[in-house]
């Protein structure tokens, strides 16, 4: 399965990806104009004004974006899981006022989670801190990295600690009094993707914001679909880097034709082991699963890339000509470190083998 974009919009992603790399192109083009094809409703019931469907048709989506700008992709992760967020709270009221508004593009949807996915592995403390106050409470710490922080339109998902209590998540407007958002981060590439830090001092939450009341529960139950979603940009540079090798004349295409095709292959088996485990909710029961496949994915995305150089040869350090791959150069070493980073995914894995071990 794979999905097509309207040529008009892949046409408008192949002209910005270079201003998406570094800055020049703004953010809020790109959701504007995936939320005007349609493409943050993929997976989204239609009784919630979304397109129906499975969530994995979000993530070929996300691949059909990838392909044309990883930063782009990057955005659409951050939309869309943002999205599913809301769709798998109970807080009705939060999604009927905020999902509208994200399906068009007109807000951004920030993750804010990576740091509670590496506490649910056990690989790091919660960095957001609650106090009561009333019915609410007055919260600390700081997000270091968050994509999508659209200056004056985002709302990001915080998972806050709490004493003596459970943690929760909240959905916290840029506007929220004692948010602040950082300049953007100075990254190598993917500069348009609105990425910074939030600091958070003395802010106020109502429980009117809270996505989940205990985010032990609550993370477990959306941690499929925000790995799954993320694989989707992995599978569109992939499939990117492999056709631009194969589109390359000269020996080197029948050379390295063996190894394409036997990477290809490998990357559509991962694709249909991602599809098969959401469709039947293994990676809520096997989480592990999910994170070899997410490993694979980093690991068919740099052998993509090299053999995109390999086929090109020295045309891939040539301007104007090499742009493009040089480009997908840098995304591909992006893959292994957007959190959670294959270091951290391989120490939840010999974690959890361990325990098993110990167990046994």
């Amino acid at each position: 399965m794979s999905a097509s974009l309207d040529p008009a919009l892949a046409g408008w992603l192949e002209a910005a990806a270079p201003g998406l790399d570094d800055g020049s192109a703004d953010a809020r083009d790109v959701l504007r104009r995936l939320g005007a094809a349609g493409l943050f409703a993929l997976g989204v019931p239609r009784a919630e004004g979304g397109a129906g469907g499975a969530v994995m048709h979000a993530v070929e989506a996300i691949a059909a974006v990838s392909a044309h700008s990883m930063a782009a992709g990057f955005l659409f992760w951050s939309q869309r899981t943002f999205i599913e967020y809301l769709l798998q709270s109970p807080n009705a009221p939060l999604r009927e006022r905020l999902l509208p508004g994200l399906l068009a593009g007109r807000i951004a949807g920030a993750t804010g989670l990576s740091n509670a996915m590496k506490f649910l592995s056990g690989l790091e403390d919660l960095q957001v801190a609650a106090r009561a106050e009333g019915a609410g409470w007055r919260i600390e710490g700081r997000l270091p990295w968050v994509t999508n922080l659209v200056p004056g339109g985002f709302h990001v998902a915080a998972a806050v600690a709490v004493p003596d209590g459970a943690p929760f998540v909240a959905a916290l407007p840029h506007d929220l009094p004692g948010l602040v958002r950082s300049p953007d981060l100075a990254l190598m590439g993917m500069r348009a993707t609105a990425t910074a830090a939030i600091a958070l001092r003395d802010a106020p939450v109502e429980p009117a914001a809270v996505l989940h009341a205990d985010a032990l529960r609550w993370l477990p139950q959306v941690r499929p679909a925000f790995l799954g979603l993320q694989c989707g940009m992995a599978i569109g540079l992939a499939r990117r880097a492999l056709a631009e090798a194969a589109a390359q004349a000269g020996p080197a295409r029948e050379a390295l034709r063996p190894e394409r095709e036997g990477l290809a292959e490998r990357l559509a088996a991962e694709e249909r082991a991602l599809r098969e485990g959401l469709a039947q909710g293994r990676f809520l029961r096997e989480p592990a699963a999910l994170f070899r496949i997410r490993i694979a994915f980093a690991g068919i995305v740099a052998e993509a890339a090299g053999l995109e150089l390999q086929a090109s040869g020295g045309r891939a350090y040539l301007r104007p000509q090499g742009e493009g791959f040089a480009r997908r150069w840098r995304e591909a070493a992006f893959v292994p470190v957007i959190t959670p980073s294959l270091t951290q995914l391989k120490a939840a894995l010999a974690a959890a083998e361990d325990r098993a071990e110990r167990a046994a």
